[in-house]
Formats: structure tokens, sequence, C-alpha cells
């Protein structure tokens, strides 16, 4: 048979014929790319201005005199003055800042400690300890996230004023040792049912009882969760307006949400620069703890390194 002899492949002007071409596209899809980046960021950005405005306003309006408010629309203000701060740092009602700023940590930390302690311990038991009506009590305490809290507001100051409890914090943080929130030890039972039972069997064949079990081996692990229960606990309480105005009456008492109120009376003239003044002092703490601990945020979801 003849050999059928072929010309061998011009590479050389494949690659002439081919290369503009793929250069050409090359160039185009880095274009497209950076063009969908910069929209992109052109969204982000403007999203983000939109979230800041309020705080910015509220910061800006800090400096306005009084009178503007209502009559200056403007971000800027006209008058530029400190004098709200000042009025702010001498206090009201013959109460300085610095106390209704004592009593809201004051709150807000004791919330957090029996949050957590109580919390935890019921979550261990519902996730870990089998007993009878297990199922029964997790699911009661599920349905509690379903009740209003209005709907017990009267029962609950009925029972406080029959222990003569009103005008203390008591009403406040009690049942934070109680484990009444179900959201945290909701959120604390899912984060221990991916620890691996194998560590507790563990435990228990060294001879580790419950609550060495719970102290040596779940606490370390679910550290993420707490920290996470921690700084919802703590936003929330310090926010709270509802409980303290019923339960507390002396202004020396007052957190800071309830003094808000002092500076805006609806039987004489409301101190409008004085009260976003102390707003915006108010939400600098929350700010700051919010800013050191928003990592810990991501480490309450991502539960790798809980496995195997």
């Amino acid at each position: 048979m003849t050999a059928v002899m072929r010309e061998p492949l011009d590479t050389t002007s494949l690659r002439t014929a081919t290369g503009p071409n793929l250069n050409i596209e090359r160039g185009n899809h880095r274009l497209r790319r950076r063009i969908v980046r910069i929209i992109w960021g052109v969204v982000l950005v403007v999203l983000t201005a939109i979230i800041l405005y309020p705080l910015v306003w509220l910061f800006v309006s800090t400096f306005k005199p009084s009178s503007e408010f209502g009559q200056n629309p403007g971000l800027i203000p006209n008058n530029p003055t400190i004098d709200n701060y000042i009025k702010v740092v001498d206090g009201i009602a013959g109460v300085p800042l610095w106390r209704f700023f004592a009593n809201s940590i004051f709150i807000a930390v004791m919330a957090v400690i029996g949050t957590l302690f109580s919390s935890a311990l019921a979550a261990y038991a519902f996730a870990r300890i089998r007993f009878k009506f297990v199922g029964v009590f997790f699911a009661a305490m599920i349905g509690t996230l379903l009740l209003p809290f209005h709907v017990i507001i009267i029962p609950q100051y009925i029972i406080f004023q029959r222990l003569d409890l009103i005008d203390t914090y008591v009403p406040l943080l009690i049942g934070k040792f109680l484990a009444t929130e179900a959201f945290f030890v909701f959120l604390i039972v899912q984060f221990i049912r991916g620890i691996p039972r194998e560590m507790d069997e563990a435990a228990r064949i060294d001879g580790a009882g419950h609550a060495r079990t719970f102290v040596s081996i779940i606490l370390p692990l679910i550290k993420p969760a707490l920290i996470t229960s921690a700084i919802f606990s703590f936003i929330w309480t310090w926010n709270d307006f509802l409980g303290p105005l019923l339960y507390v009456n002396s202004p020396e008492k007052y957190p800071l949400p309830v003094a808000l109120r002092l500076y805006n009376d609806t039987t004489s003239t409301s101190d409008y620069g004085a009260t976003v003044a102390v707003s915006f002092l108010a939400l600098v703490p929350i700010l700051l703890f919010f800013i050191v601990f928003q990592r810990f945020l991501v480490d309450g979801v991502a539960t790798q390194g809980l496995k195997g």
C-alpha cells in the first residue's frame, strides 16, 4: 500500500490566525468582569450610605440647638453648638448621666450572666440527658417563643407587686437566671447536638458525671454559641424600654432607655437637642460592643472543628 504522506500542520500560522481573536475575547471578558465589579461596588456604597444615614444624621443633629429642630430640615446645623452635651452631662431630675449609664451596664451585665448560666444548663439537659417527657418539655419551651410578652404583663406585674419587688431590678433579672429565654436555650441546644456523643461516652468511661462532662467537655466547645448569646442578650437588655418602664419608678434607678423619656415631657417643652445627644451616647456602648465581638458571630455559625 502506498503510504499517504500528510503535510505537517503549520502551528505558527494557526497561532497567528487565532491569537488576536483569543486576546480580544480575553480582553472583553476582563472588561465585563471589571464593569460588573464596579456596578456591585456602586450598589454596595449606595446601600451602605442609606443604612448609615440615620446614624450620621443622629450624630450631626447632636450639635443642633433645640430651636433648629423642625425649622432646619438639612443635615448640617446652621449654628453648631455643644450645649446639648453639656446639658446631658449635668443630668436631669437631679440624677447625673453616669448614674443612668451605670444602671444600664449593671442590668445588661447581670442579664448576660444569668442568661448564659441558666440557658447553658437547660440546653445541656435537653440535648444530653434522657428523662421522661423531655420532648414535651422541649416543645413547651419552644412554644413560649410564640407567646407575646404583652399577654403576661399583667399577671407578672401582679405577682411582683404582691412580692413587694416593684421599683427593684429583680423583675428584670430573675427570668434571666431561670432560663426563660427560649431563644438562647434553643440556640445552645442545637449547638450541643452537633458535638459527637463519643466525647461524652469517653468522659463517662473515665468516671466523669454530668457536671464534670458539662464543665470540661461541653462548655469549651460551645463557647461560640455562648458568645453569640451574650452579644444578643446584652444588646436586647440594653435597649429594653418596656420592662424598666413597668417595674422601675425611681429616677435614680432608671436605665438609659427610660431616662430618655425625661427629656420629652408632654406637659412641657421637649428638649430635642438633649434627647438626640443622649440617644447618640446610648448607642456608643452598643456600637463598641458589637465591633469588638462581631467576629464571634461568625464563629457562632461556623461549627467546623466539632466533628470527628
